[in-house]
């Protein structure tokens, strides 16, 4: 039986922040650490006391953290950052409430004396002799210790208390096996601010589970992909009519992950999106709500276009996005949020007007919005087959359930309002959540940014409020928009004028194939140790591209020749101590020649957030090769010694441990068919009772899993006379598979605590 753990973290917003700036304000952001690893950054908020960020991030997680620690620091554009607190959370404190935290935390003040990290190797024994009993304690070893020095090491030495005595070591630099036990801050009163610091609204969950052999998933799978074949208007009692019932709120959207990835796995992603729209079509009396709720059938689709469809939406939308990024153009149309000030220091001569504004906002809106109308309207070849068919079998659907002429436009508005208010207007108002860039905007391209989704999102809605509400400033746009909105039509009809014979059978193995490129973009690179190179000219840009197969770069995206080494060589991907190269967000690759000898290559990245993303993508491309390694040096082996143990052997075991299992969730990640049904029997056993009251007829009885195999098997001899026939059938089934489910974990957790009571004998 394996395990899995990970975190769903919200950071929404701070409150009542200490100003740190001359100006009476500050900059803050947030870095999230997991133990002692850095796996998040937030943006950076401008000029705010109350910063909200809404930033979300999925932390898969090693069995044995302990605990997640947010820190606030002002950003400077010159010296350090400066710290204004933090909060720290265990994993008990986390894991207290199977719902997690959603709550106002104050911030504390940080204490560098109580920043402790790392591990201590110690041989602790109780002996016996003539003279009585005494404890022996062997201080052999100590790893992963912060740096206290400026050069990033430190001269540790340890200092053991017993009783009112104590007695110190010598430096601690020996290597030999023993117990591992985790450092922790010397006792003391926890500081209290007070809400002095401000305070933080954090949302976090811990999911951890047992998950089974597949072999025990198959009855629940099967039920699962027979649902969808069922009349779905009807269905009542099978486990995805439970599910959408019994579901709400945030855990929808987990849900809606979870089915489709399981789904995807089967080759049966298709008729589970069917399925799922023609409930909520046949619900559907007027058809300006269709789709507009937060339902299961809106988030399946929603999470169905970002599993299937981001590399589609990287090649449609990146290159317009990274144009305005870099170009910074100031655009804006409404006249309360117009700076002519700012527009004279930038590009006029004289004291503008607001039509000037207006008309030279308009040209540079056009000028970004033509390239991007041009790009979705011919990518009708690029878009995934998949999406294709699902926006077919919606379209039919829809057109079928209102077939009138007022109606006309209802089939067009089902998909444009996926595919265009859903993917791609969020994609052009956030590119970072959607991997597009790797830092968010600051905020005047934001604000461009929000013009342009406003104006994709108005060709979406196919001008039906143009003119309406409160935004009539963008009545400017008007003309262009309507010009659009003719060649989104065709666009559409394209769209859906697919095959279904074209699309290929069988199970999918992987969201992402093999070949594809999952990310890339230039970073500084480094060889082990370039003979008589400076470190500062030692590392050379390159453009790096990584797919399933191989890492490989070369001087410039245009370039020809590229080396590459293949993933199934990498052995760890571990970050770098800034002090190794006095140079921050510096990772490295350790790979391993066919002969055995290993490689390491250090890769430097722009900032930390970069750093993460590709130290989770690396992470997770190697994940299946065998052999990794266990430890590796966070420093690097210069000057004829680490920078981090002072080693003199290069070939030295590594002296700090590896995070292979940390990484951060995103569109990319493999399928786990078994963890996500072993999540979707989760949701199940919470409406085992209301199925039993439903659709039995005495929901009073034995409620054990032996009672439900009984009941379950009871129920379904001979056919029932009553409408409920069919239903009932199909909540027996359901219950007997659940209690079958119930029986085997409790199974394994009875095999693992015998094997815990023999001890090591044991395993």
């Amino acid at each position: 039986m394996a395990k899995s753990s990970s975190l769903n973290v919200r950071v929404v917003e701070g409150r009542a922040l200490p100003a740190k700036d001359v100006s009476g304000s500050s900059d803050p952001y947030c870095i999230v650490k997991v133990d002692d690893e850095v796996v998040a950054r937030t943006a950076t908020v401008w000029r705010s006391l109350s910063p909200f960020w809404g930033e979300e991030y999925t932390i898969h997680l090693p069995l044995d953290f302990h605990h997640l620690a947010f820190y606030v620091l002002d950003e400077d554009t010159v010296g350090h950052d400066d710290i204004i607190g933090k909060i720290s959370l265990s994993r008990e404190a986390i894991a207290a409430d199977p719902r997690g935290i959603d709550s106002w935390i104050n911030l504390s003040r940080v204490d560098p004396d109580a920043e402790v990290q790392g591990e201590i190797c110690l041989d602790v024994q109780m002996l016996e002799d003539a003279r009585g009993r005494c404890l022996r304690c062997h201080v052999l070893q100590a790893r992963d210790l912060a740096p206290r020095d400026i050069t990033g090491t430190s001269d540790p030495f340890a200092r053991v208390f017993w009783g009112s005595q104590s007695l110190e070591t010598s430096v601690l630099q020996q290597n030999a096996p023993s117990g591992w036990f985790r450092l922790l801050p010397f006792p003391r009163a926890e500081e209290d601010s007070g809400g002095t610091l401000g305070a933080l609204r954090l949302k976090v969950r811990l999911l951890e589970d047992r998950i089974l052999p597949s072999r025990y998933y198959q009855p629940l799978t099967e039920l699962l992909m027979e649902s969808v074949l069922g009349p779905a208007e009807e269905d009542a009692a099978s486990p995805l009519a439970v599910l959408e019932e019994l579901t709400l709120g945030d855990c929808r959207q987990d849900l809606a992950t979870k089915l489709v990835k399981l789904f995807l796995g089967q080759g049966q992603a298709g008729p589970l999106l069917d399925y799922l729209t023609r409930r909520e079509v046949t619900r559907t009396t007027d058809p300006n709500t269709l789709f507009r709720s937060n339902s299961l059938a809106s988030k399946a689709m929603e999470q169905f276009m970002k599993l299937v469809g981001m590399p589609y939406l990287h090649e449609v939308l990146k290159p317009v996005i990274n144009r305005v990024f870099e170009e910074k153009k100031y655009m804006e149309l409404d006249p309360c949020k117009m700076d002519l000030g700012r527009t004279r220091r930038i590009s006029f001569k004289g004291a503008p007007s607001e039509e000037h504004v207006r008309d030279a906002s308009l040209g540079l809106l056009t000028g970004y919005l033509g390239p991007i109308v041009e790009a979705i309207v011919g990518s009708v070849g690029r878009c995934p087959l998949a999406m294709r068919l699902a926006f077919k079998q919606l379209h039919q659907c829809v057109e079928e359930h209102f077939p009138q002429a007022e109606h006309e436009d209802v089939k067009y508005l089902a998909i444009s309002g996926f595919l265009f208010l859903r993917f791609f207007a969020p994609a052009i108002l956030t590119p970072k959540l959607f991997d597009l860039r790797d830092q968010h905007a600051d905020p005047q391209t934001s604000r461009s940014l929000l013009l342009l989704a406003k104006a994709v999102q108005s060709i979406g809605n196919l001008g039906q409020q143009l003119g309406q509400g409160k935004e009539l400033w963008m009545a400017p746009l008007h003309p262009f928009l309507l010009q659009s909105i003719s060649r989104v039509r065709h666009f559409l009809d394209q769209l859906v004028d697919v095959d279904e014979e074209e699309e290929a059978g069988g199970p999918a193995r992987a969201l992402v194939a093999p070949s594809v490129i999952v990310r890339e973009g230039y970073l500084l690179k480094r060889k082990e140790e370039p003979a008589s190179l400076a470190t500062r000219f030692a590392f050379k840009k390159r453009y790096f591209w990584l797919s399933g197969e191989t890492l490989s770069y070369s001087k410039s995206p245009e370039w020809q020749m590229r080396s590459s080494v293949p993933v199934s060589h990498i052995r760890a991907v571990e970050r770098v101590d800034e002090g190794a190269f006095q140079l921050p967000h510096v990772m490295q690759v350790v790979t391993q020649d066919a002969a055995g000898a290993l490689h390491t290559t250090y890769l430097q990245c722009k900032n930390v957030n970069e750093l993460n993303q590709w130290l989770s993508a690396l992470r997770k491309a190697s994940a299946p090769n065998p052999d990794k390694l266990a430890a590796c040096h966070p420093g690097a082996f210069r000057s004829s010694r680490w920078t981090c143990c002072l080693q003199a052997e290069r070939s030295a075991a590594g002296c700090s441990r590896t995070h292979s299992a940390v990484t951060l969730g995103d569109w990319s990640d493999p399928l786990d068919p078994d963890a996500e049904i072993q999540m979707v029997y989760r949701r199940l056993l919470l409406g085992r009772d209301q199925l039993r009251m439903k659709f039995q007829e005495d929901p009073n009885t034995d409620s054990s899993p032996e009672a439900d195999a009984e009941k379950s098997s009871g129920a379904t001899e001979g056919a029932c006379p009553d409408a409920l026939a069919r239903p009932r059938e199909a909540a027996a089934r359901l219950l007997e598979v659940l209690a079958d489910l119930d029986r085997a974990h409790e199974e394994f957790q009875q095999r693992e605590q015998q094997k815990a009571a023999l001890g090591p004998l044991g395993h």
